[in-house]
């Protein structure tokens, strides 16, 4: 009798536990439904799904030896979230990326945050030197277009007239030049690089002290023209002292200090990005053009950021990249936060995600060939 008590009481405790990560992970899976100008907390759920979906499965495996049926509830709930963990994962072939570019039909976008040129390493000297290597890695990949987020130019200083790295490649540019400072002679933010000419260009501003826009050039190749935007979302900005305030949390979970500024800023962070994915949505629904929007969204792909600028859109990693797709160099080995997303009227031809070691971020190329 107290065998049998014992059985009933494991099977229902592990059933129990399964039920609580069943139902966090059908919550995580309403995350792009909710604007996180409200649903604020609901960020972290989405940053937790890949995590969520790993333990389902997990739960399959166990479920599976001890007692096949009750496997149903888990892979039931991930079949529920099937969209959320499709753009997660990318399922292609195997291949190398051609960099010779045979086909002339085709335009090659590259997007990188460049991280101000300062490469990752403290030590300045190399710093002063990572401007010029983050210029020949970009020039070897033999893109048509640049996107660049964090970029930085003095108009007076030899040292950081950064322009001057890509003029002669890309003739063609658009530089939002949002935060200047020494007079309005350094500028910072996002540019947009072309080798082919740039009929038009524009900017939309988010609102806030620290935000920067989404921009767009359009670019005319041959009898197509084509318009491609950029954008830096808000970040967490977290310090180093938030980077050690996270090592404090995970070694001691009872770190009020660390916990209560570190959540502060994720909420500032999930509640701006929500407003300004409302507006680059409404910015880029009104292009005249076949589109592309390139950026560092900040944000995951199980997020209210990624599912309402993606819309129809293509994500060129999950038509042509493999695996998880980590971008972000930092933090967890899950974050995807930086994208090229042609619309419907592009084949994304190849992909891939290049680590120059000169970034906290990855660079992403394209090559995409409108329909005929």
């Amino acid at each position: 009798m107290a065998t049998g008590f014992f059985r009933r009481f494991t099977k229902r405790f592990f059933l129990i536990i399964n039920s609580i990560f069943c139902g966090a992970f059908l919550l995580a899976c309403l995350v792009p439904l909710l604007n996180p100008v409200s649903w604020w907390w609901m960020g972290f759920l989405g940053i937790m799904l890949p995590y969520l979906a790993l333990a389902l499965v997990l739960w399959i495996l166990f479920w599976w030896v001890l007692k096949p049926k009750l496997s149903l509830l888990s892979i039931v709930c991930l079949l529920i979230g099937y969209k959320q963990i499709g753009v997660l994962i990318a399922m292609n072939a195997p291949s190398s990326f051609e960099a010779t570019k045979n086909n002339p039909n085709t335009i090659r976008i590259a997007n990188w945050n460049v991280r101000s040129f300062l490469g990752i390493s403290t030590n300045k000297e190399k710093q002063r030197l990572s401007r010029t290597e983050i210029a020949d890695a970009l020039k070897r990949v033999n893109a048509d277009v640049l996107c660049l987020q964090e970029f930085n130019h003095s108009y007076t200083k030899s040292y950081i007239n950064n322009l001057a790295l890509f003029s002669s490649t890309f003739p063609y540019s658009y530089f939002s030049k949002d935060f200047k400072r020494d007079g309005g002679t350094y500028a910072s933010g996002c540019i947009i690089f072309s080798k082919y000419p740039i009929i038009d260009t524009g900017k939309t501003k988010y609102p806030g002290k620290f935000a920067e826009s989404i921009i767009y050039a359009d670019v005319v190749k041959g009898p197509d023209t084509i318009r491609v935007y950029t954008t830096h979302l808000l970040s967490f900005r977290f310090n180093n002292a938030d980077y050690e305030g996270i090592d404090k949390v995970k070694d001691d979970p009872e770190s009020i200090a660390a916990s209560k500024n570190i959540i502060r800023k994720m909420k500032r962070a999930f509640t701006g990005r929500g407003a300004q994915a409302d507006i680059a949505k409404k910015e880029i629904s009104s292009s005249p053009y076949p589109s592309v929007l390139t950026g560092d969204f900040n944000d995951v792909p199980n997020s209210y950021t990624y599912f309402t600028l993606k819309g129809v859109r293509k994500d060129a990693f999950l038509q042509q990249g493999l695996g998880i797709g980590r971008t972000y160099i930092s933090l967890a080995p899950t974050l995807r936060i930086d994208y090229i997303l042609p619309d419907r009227v592009f084949d994304v031809i190849q992909f891939d995600m290049i680590d120059e070691d000169l970034s906290d971020h990855l660079l992403l190329v394209a090559d995409l060939q409108l329909k005929k």
